[in-house]
């Protein structure tokens, strides 16, 4: 209810700051290997670990992507989600959606014993069906007392390898999905926003969730 047209990223920094603290919480983010905000916000054709600015405001038809880490008693909590600014194209629309329909994909996947590329296999091979691409270099991690732990949870993989998913694991499942092609760069001047190659528009979503006997749940969304 909070985001819209106009306002600027710097924004909704700042709300994700106030709540969080008014909460009782801390965002994980703020001064993290030298990260100057306290959230991430990534804009059309910017990956993840878009910085907010005051000077960066919201236009009609743009999508963005809020991704939120917060530590409550010590342990971690991590999620993102994607919202449509005013009058969105179609193109974009439909890749918000898919990307979260990866997402459930991935979800459905991570059950006791099977594996991290179970994961990865299941979310690629739906992105792929549907033109998309899949990230490569940045993924899902393990989570709690530490903001980024084993395993490293890649949105790509072939089923039946890498760690295998047991109950108690927590981990997050974040796939991006960009409408062309899978390379992406890192901005050389913050050596933080990472951006499409090709400047084709990228969505992402974000679970934190919890392997247990008979599925997984979730723990932040």
């Amino acid at each position: 209810k909070h985001i819209h047209v106009g306002m600027s990223t710097q924004e909704i920094d700042d709300i994700v700051k106030d709540f969080t603290e008014k909460n009782g919480g801390i965002c994980a983010p703020y001064h993290y290997e030298g990260f100057p905000k306290h959230v991430c916000t990534s804009i059309n054709s910017v990956v993840c670990h878009g910085i907010p600015k005051h000077i960066q405001k919201l236009h009609d038809g743009d999508i963005i992507n809020v991704d939120c880490t917060t530590i409550v008693d010590g342990y971690y909590g991590d999620a993102s989600r994607m919202f449509c600014i005013g009058n969105v194209s179609e193109e974009r629309r439909k890749l918000v959606e898919e990307t979260k329909k990866c997402l459930e994909i991935g979800l459905a996947a991570a059950q006791p014993w099977n594996t991290v590329g179970d994961i990865g296999y299941a979310i690629q091979k739906y992105a792929t069906s549907k033109g998309y691409s899949v990230v490569r270099e940045l993924g899902g991690h393990g989570v709690g007392i530490e903001f980024h732990e084993d395993p490293f949870v890649a949105h790509v993989g072939k089923k039946g390898t890498g760690m295998v998913l047991v109950p108690g694991m927590i981990l997050t499942i974040e796939p991006m999905i960009n409408l062309g092609k899978a390379s992406v760069i890192i901005d050389p001047y913050d050596n933080w926003t990472i951006s499409t190659k090709d400047g084709k528009d990228s969505a992402q979503w974000e679970y934190t969730i919890l392997i247990t006997e008979d599925g997984n749940e979730v723990l932040s969304y």
